[in-house]
């Protein structure tokens, strides 16, 4: 079946952009729309260019001659508690093989793998809380109170009077009941310094139904209630988050400038001249900050990165650094101060051969002092020991000398006291 494709989108999205579109998964061609001939088991889905990780869900056209059953979507999630609706639109020729074409009857069936078939509408599981709504050839099914346990592939069939004019979507719907999973989309524009703004999206990974409200909280309180909100400034303090009225249990992430960074140097530590070091910069900021590094009194940016590596490290490298750290929603700047010291002194093959010939030439001189002084000092001691005795043997026999020529009368008194003792041995006798 021959077709035109719009891509669309339930935002406000400016009139320039361009769209890229894919086919099975496979990127076809890029435009506001698309012509092709469609099967079966074709499909096809669209994208901003520039945004292509956020596709539409994508869509079936099924075709049988002219009979045939298209979905808005064929993959569509919603939350527990939840209202949905699952669309499609069904063709048929108004007349075929001579017979006008009347429907019979719609309906959405359910068919689990053993060939089972369910009907949501008389499914007991279902009593009160799903309705068929039809009207031009295009049929809802509206679920409300979503279960976890209605996550099931939903089909489209309808019956006309032709011979096997039994007509289903060959595919069908998979709708997954599940949280909201919620985020926060920011775009800034700056294209006008004089009028620049910051427009926050609270987006759905799943595709959520367009009559959703939505809450936004500025620093936790509720600022406004619609899927988009403008801001003029963002201060630096300031942190948003949204949530689907209702459903305020399940919030999306905040979003926040980042917070002034963290700095350090690794190894930390005296660092000396030739050695290595990373400068490591972190700052807590949603969505995830970008960080540069600067020196001072430098203009250009040294690097990009929450890590800055300086090897071979000389004095030059030191003195004071900048980490800033920007996201959509702002920036923050840390400073760290790098202190180089000296490179020790390096014993290099030169210097300790200069080192071991001083030490050679230091000995060499010691030994020839011991070797020639020693001799020498022995001498000399000996010559004075010798002189000294000579002296003492002269000294003592002066003294002897003198003594004998001063004291004559000691030969008296000796010779007296020997006629005394013979004297007195001839009495006794």
């Amino acid at each position: 079946m021959y077709a035109e494709l719009r891509c669309q989108s339930s935002c406000r999205l400016p009139d320039h952009l361009n769209y890229v579109w894919y086919k099975n998964q496979q990127k076809k061609k890029e435009g506001a729309s698309y012509r092709d001939n469609f099967y079966s088991t074709d499909r096809v889905s669209c994208a901003v260019k520039g945004h292509e990780d956020f596709r539409s869900p994508s869509m079936l056209v099924w075709s049988q001659i002219d009979f045939g059953v298209s979905y808005t979507s064929t993959e569509i999630c919603a939350f527990r508690g939840s209202t949905v609706d699952i669309n499609s639109t069904y063709t048929y020729p108004s007349r075929w093989k001579n017979l006008d074409t009347t429907v019979h009857e719609t309906f959405w069936f359910i068919q689990e793998s053993n060939g089972i078939y369910f009907y949501p509408m008389t499914d007991p599981e279902y009593s009160g809380r799903v309705e068929n709504l039809c009207e031009n050839n295009k049929c809802t099914l509206r679920i409300s109170n979503l279960r976890e346990s209605d996550s099931a592939v939903y089909k489209f069939r309808f019956t006309t009077n032709q011979p096997g004019g039994s007509v289903a979507g060959s595919t069908g719907v998979t709708l997954s009941v599940t949280d909201p999973q919620l985020q926060v989309h920011v775009r800034r524009s700056t294209a006008n310094p004089s009028s620049t703004w910051t427009e926050l999206t609270c987006h759905s990974r799943c595709q959520l139904p367009d009559h959703l409200s939505y809450v936004w909280y500025n620093n936790n309180k509720p600022v406004g209630r619609k899927k988009y909100f403008h801001l003029r400034h963002f201060n630096a303090e300031d942190s948003y988050h949204c949530a689907i009225e209702g459903q305020e249990r399940f919030p999306s992430p905040t979003v926040y400038a980042p917070k002034p960074p963290s700095v350090s140097v690794s190894p930390s530590g005296e660092i000396m001249e030739g050695s290595s070091v990373n400068l490591t910069c972190s700052s807590d900021a949603n969505p995830a900050a970008n960080y540069t590094w600067y020196k001072e009194d430098e203009d250009s940016r040294k690097v990009s990165g929450p890590i800055f590596t300086i090897t071979n490290i000389t004095a030059e490298h030191g003195g004071k650094y900048q980490c800033e750290a920007q996201n959509t929603l702002g920036r923050s700047k840390a400073t760290l101060h790098l202190t180089v010291g000296a490179e020790p002194e390096v014993m290099t093959l030169e210097r300790i051969q200069r080192h071991w010939k001083s030490v050679i030439i230091m000995n060499i001189i010691r030994y020839t002092l011991v070797v020639v002084l020693v001799p020498v000092l022995v001498w000399t001691l000996w010559t004075r020991m010798k002189k000294t005795l000579s002296l003492k043997s002269e000294v003592n026999e002066a003294v002897e000398m003198i003594e004998l020529d001063n004291c004559p009368e000691y030969d008296d008194i000796d010779t007296a006291a020997q006629t005394e003792d013979t004297e007195e041995q001839e009495d006794l006798v």
